[in-house]
């Protein structure tokens, strides 16, 4: 049977469809999401809260020549099907597939790469400024959460724009609020009576006639915007907005899909700064997550009629759960730690330590750049903060790693997750470019664990350097070792001989890739070929008395899950010109110069010879 979805192939097809066929589009788009999502997982509960948002915005203005522009794009899925991708939509998050971010690339209705928070404002306040300088006409949406508006970025933007007054609306999706039927009806009432085209022509008309007055002139005009924004103040939380330079509309139900088309329509009309406060429901209508939204923003494949995600057969426990459990252990011998997330408790493995320790636990929410700055303050009161954070989030703190950090010298442990490729989130989630950017920093300590006993290791030796220690860790479960019941302090810079041969190719190898490398020397010695192998550990300071003895006159690899460019093999290569050390030949192993694609981390370590065969592969060749 057909369906209203099958014939959209492009948003002009919505222009001429009722409210009941949109409403009707609206629960389709929803069960692709879901049942698509259930296969690939995804950001289910983000694309189910903003299916109506996205007809409406799609039906009054006319993309790509009016610009959209999505912040992180988790929500961007059923844009995504409605502007030509509705066919090739089973291929979400796959390699080889549609990105699950809006994607320049991918689409002309995708204005703007994202894949991180709080940038849409500042990226359609630089469309509007380009559009201005041309002379166009076109509109620019920008559509930010109100997760995302805590990022200081968000704020920076929402400064400029409502200084430089354009033409541009900003569409505040707030998942979050609760407003109670009468005072939503109230605010209703005065956004309708606001966008209303006469009344606000009315409104700049009588302003501007009062600014021209003498004082009396302009002390009414003070009064009558006091009044105003002392009744918007009572039913809204419009003066925040309105003090930022911006027209406020709202709060209105974000699915209601006539009231959503009625406001833009007459926005349309509207050419300086507006924010529209929309009011909507993560994972709206698939119960499971509109139950458990936290759970099914981003989320693994699921069972559709359940909800239940499923779960790996017996898999070791992961890497940040292993981080987790340790520094609650640390802590409980040690008040002075303390723990800091930017908006991650559960994606970094804090949840627990935040239960536990609630008055040593902060979560500074999507603001990275204040969360390393607050943790060097922390650090200068004599505490020992760690800072769980994702290695393609911390990007975003470099310039106060650098200069709040590490120039005094200050204590603050960075456990960085997520290290190396993650998987399907793609090019702006994966983590490799953290070994390049971290090492170049001076008096950093920065190492990898070659599993999750090391890794519970490297977290308790940090805390005792007293010095600025990055640890980083990768994506995943673990190896499944044995977890030694007592830490071991390891000495700063001291790396580790697991395999060595007389005269055969060296391996240097760094964190998830140590085992590989093993892997890889006992493939080789069953071919007659006897492979040093070694867990450098440390990738700042490197250990020369380890290394460069055993490196001599060999042919050597390093290995790395990071980028070639400035990363571990780098350094390596450094070291050897700093000593003028003779070697057979230096080959290194990781990615190239590149944005890795999406992909599972199996489908990208086999594509870019990382797996054990693979390297085994390339060490026969090279010394044949």
């Amino acid at each position: 049977m057909k369906t209203i979805l099958d014939s959209i192939n492009s948003p002009r097809e919505l222009k001429s469809l009722s409210s009941s066929q949109l409403k009707q589009l609206a629960t389709e788009i929803r069960q692709l999401i879901i049942s698509t999502c259930a296969e690939n997982g995804g950001h289910l509960a983000p694309g189910l809260g903003v299916v109506e948002l996205t007809l409406a915005l799609h039906k009054v203005f006319n993309s790509p020549t009016d610009k959209i522009i999505w912040d992180v794009g988790h929500q961007a899925y059923a844009h995504k099907i409605i502007t030509g991708r509705r066919d090739s939509f089973s291929t979400l998050r796959k390699k080889g597939g549609i990105s699950g971010f809006p994607k320049r690339a991918e689409s002309v209705h995708d204005a703007f790469d994202v894949g991180h928070s709080s940038t849409s404002i500042s990226a359609a306040l630089g469309m509007a400024g380009g559009r201005d300088l041309k002379r166009e006409k076109n509109k620019v949406i920008a559509v930010i959460g109100d997760g995302s508006m805590t990022g200081g970025i968000a704020f920076e933007g929402l400064n400029h724009a409502g200084h430089l007054n354009k033409d541009l609306i900003i569409v505040l999706n707030d998942n979050e609020m609760s407003i109670a039927e009468n005072v939503g009806a109230i605010s209703n009432f005065l956004s309708r009576t606001m966008t209303n085209e006469f009344v606000h022509k009315i409104k700049k008309d009588m302003e501007s006639f009062l600014e021209g007055l003498d004082d009396f002139g302009r002390n009414a005009l003070k009064v009558a915007k006091r009044a105003e924004e002392t009744l918007k103040g009572i039913f809204t939380p419009g003066m925040l907005f309105e003090a930022f330079g911006f027209e406020y509309i709202g709060p209105i139900d974000g699915h209601n899909l006539e009231q959503l088309a009625d406001t833009f329509e007459k926005l349309s009309t509207f050419d300086d700064a507006v924010l529209v406060h929309v009011l909507t429901k993560k994972g709206k209508g698939y119960p499971p997550a509109e139950n458990n939204p936290a759970l099914f923003h981003g989320v693994g494949p699921f069972d559709l009629l359940t909800g239940k995600v499923h779960k790996a057969k017996s898999a070791p426990a992961s890497y940040t759960a292993v981080f987790g459990d340790t520094l609650l252990k640390l802590a409980a011998d040690d008040d002075q730690i303390v723990a800091i997330t930017a908006a991650m408790p559960d994606g970094t493995g804090l949840s627990k330590f935040s239960r536990e320790y609630p008055e040593r636990f902060f979560d500074v929410g999507i603001a990275e750049q204040h969360g390393v700055t607050f943790a060097a303050g922390l650090a200068a009161e004599g505490l020992k903060p760690v800072f769980a954070i994702y290695s393609s989030f911390l990007q975003r703190g470099y310039d106060q790693l650098i200069h709040d950090v590490c120039l005094q010298n200050l204590p603050v442990v960075f456990a960085i997750d997520r290290g190396g490729v993650v998987g399907s989130d793609g090019p702006t989630h994966h983590g490799v470019f953290d070994l390049s950017f971290l090492r170049a920093v001076p008096g950093l300590t920065l190492m990898a664990p070659k599993d999750e006993n090391e890794l519970q290791h490297m977290l308790a030796s940090a805390l005792q350097y007293n010095s600025p220690v990055a640890i980083r860790y990768p994506r995943g479960s673990g190896l499944g070792v044995p977890l030694d019941q007592f830490f071991q302090i390891i000495g700063s810079g001291t790396a580790e001989i697991l395999r060595e041969s007389v005269n055969g190719p060296v391996i240097l190898a760094v964190g998830n890739m140590v085992h590989k490398s093993v892997e890889a020397a006992e493939i080789l010695s069953q071919q007659g070929i006897d492979v040093s192998v070694v867990n450098i550990r440390f990738i700042k300071p490197l250990d020369a008395q380890t290394i460069l003895p055993l490196v001599k006159n060999r042919h050597l690899f390093t290995v790395e899950d990071n980028s070639l460019q400035g990363g571990f093999g780098s350094s390596v290569l450094e070291m050897l010109e700093e000593e003028q050390l003779p070697v057979l030949s230096v080959t290194r192993l990781g990615y190239p110069d590149l944005y890795i694609e999406q992909g599972e981390q199996a489908e990208l370590y086999e594509h870019y010879g990382l797996t054990p065969s693979a390297i085994a592969e390339l060490i026969k060749g090279q010394i044949s």
